[in-house]
């Protein structure tokens, strides 16, 4: 079912912050999150199906089988899309619906379903966006070891080159990576996402391929000459001393390194910051070779960075935790939201500021920014999110600022359109601006919905 939105009309009124013109306004998703049909028409098994059938890694014991149906209602989904303005959307390619092996013989279907798709958006005047990887390996690449596996690029390559190929006609914006730093060390050092391991000398490993991988592909789109974009999604989002102790300021300085220097360094100046790798060599992690071709690979000139911000995090120094010596913890007394993660609009401002003036990115595109909270409907079938859209309007005019200060911004794509699978949460974290009955699949605009709709219409805020 599909609630109709009625929008306003008229001007943006008097005392907003207008964007430039041509700002891209649009929403985001992922294919594991929103897709389901995870058994249909040749879909081969992922490191999310395989992670999500082992009790105890899912809250609830949730899985992604069919999350928000989005493979059956993507016409029902576009449409809506269309109502609510939007102007672009950002998902992602579920690689194992192209290559069920991820390698080998294509399956047809899978890329039926994205060529659907996007004749769908650009029919209702949106323009897609595409992700290639969002972290849902095949799992048949992943009993070769996963990203570990220094053939793994190579892989990734020829996934990324069928579907260049089959879709370059059609879209011009394309992200190779989305988060490297949670694919390789929340996936293989933490061991709260797929595929669950804890071996930190495996993630690094697998931060470093990932970034060969991405090398190749934007090498691949290059020599291929095709019209468009490309880029990198990081997630990078400051990391605050706790107390102003050098203990605690030295420990943000690490896990400044962990979380955002790591991947952002080596694709805007080819170099891995020296002094993570002088520590992780000191406590006996086994790293890379950082063969100069690849260096070279991974620092290619891209046509923008994605930056995918929820928050700043506080850093605690502690010897005992390995090798980084760190712990998060939130300051007293300041906002959270129901994954107890601070609200630090600021910090979203600062993070602008410092790619463009640290890192001397040229552009850069808001990938994903939205936040989690207890959504329920009321008796009327609305949904009254009131601290979504806070955090909106917030995050909006904190990037009002940024822009204000010559940060070139070209757009921002909220995270995300739907309530959906949000991974080791299952269906108790709602992201969406749109609510989702996940037993009926009804979904319902929420007031943050709306009023992005707003902001939209008014490239204002």
């Amino acid at each position: 079912m599909m609630q109709r939105y009625e929008g306003n009309s008229g001007k943006a009124e008097a005392g907003k912050h207008h964007f430039p013109e041509g700002f891209v306004w649009g929403v985001a998703t992922a294919s594991y999150q929103i897709e389901g049909a995870w058994d249909e028409d040749g879909r081969g098994e992922t490191i999310w199906d395989r992670y999500c059938s082992i009790p105890g890694n899912i809250l609830d014991g949730d899985d992604g089988k069919t999350a928000c149906d989005h493979y059956h209602r993507y016409k029902e989904d576009v449409a809506l899309m269309k109502q609510m303005g939007i102007r672009a959307y950002r998902f992602s390619i579920a690689w194992s619906r192209i290559l069920p092996k991820g390698y080998g013989e294509v399956n047809q279907k899978g890329l039926d379903f994205y060529s659907c798709l996007i004749d769908e958006l650009l029919d209702a005047g949106i323009e897609p966006y595409i992700t290639l990887y969002h972290w849902d390996l095949p799992q048949a690449l992943q009993d070769m070891g996963g990203w570990t596996n220094p053939d793994m690029p190579g892989y990734f390559m020829e996934y990324a080159r069928i579907v260049m190929d089959a879709f370059h006609d059609r879209v011009k914006k394309w992200i190779t990576l989305n988060e490297p730093y949670c694919a390789a060390f929340l996936g293989n050092y933490e061991g709260r996402q797929a595929p669950g391991l804890r071996d930190f000398s495996a993630a690094v490993q697998v931060s470093y391929h990932l970034y060969v991988g991405h090398g190749l592909a934007v090498e691949y789109f290059r020599k291929q000459g095709y019209e468009g974009e490309i880029g990198i999604t990081l997630n990078l989002m400051g990391r605050l001393p706790l107390t102003d102790s050098e203990e605690d300021r030295a420990a943000a300085v690490r896990a400044d390194g962990y979380l955002n220097r790591w991947f952002a360094e080596p694709i805007v100046f080819g170099r891995y910051p020296e002094d993570m790798v002088e520590l992780y060599r000191s406590k006996g992690v086994r790293l890379p070779e950082f063969k100069e071709e690849h260096m070279k690979l991974i620092g290619q000139k891209l046509d923008f960075i994605g930056l995918n911000y929820y928050n700043d995090f506080y850093v605690k120094a502690d010897e005992h935790v390995w090798p980084l010596g760190f712990k998060i913890e939130n300051p007293k007394h300041i906002p959270i939201n129901d994954r107890n993660w601070p609200v630090t609009e600021q910090g979203f401002t600062n993070m602008l500021l410092r790619m463009k003036n640290e890192y001397g990115i040229e552009t850069i595109y808001i990938t994903e920014n939205g936040t989690s909270s207890h959504d329920v409907v009321s008796m009327e079938g609305r949904v009254e999110d009131g601290p979504r859209k806070d955090y909106l309007h917030r995050h909006l005019l904190a990037l009002w600022e940024a822009v204000s200060q010559g940060v070139n911004v070209k757009g921002y794509f909220q995270w995300s359109l739907y309530d959906n699978f949000e991974w080791s949460f299952g269906y108790e974290s709602r992201f969406g601006i749109v609510f989702v009955d996940f037993h009926t699949q009804e979904r319902i605009i929420k007031e943050s919905g709306r009023w992005y709709s707003g902001v939209i219409r008014d490239n204002a805020v």
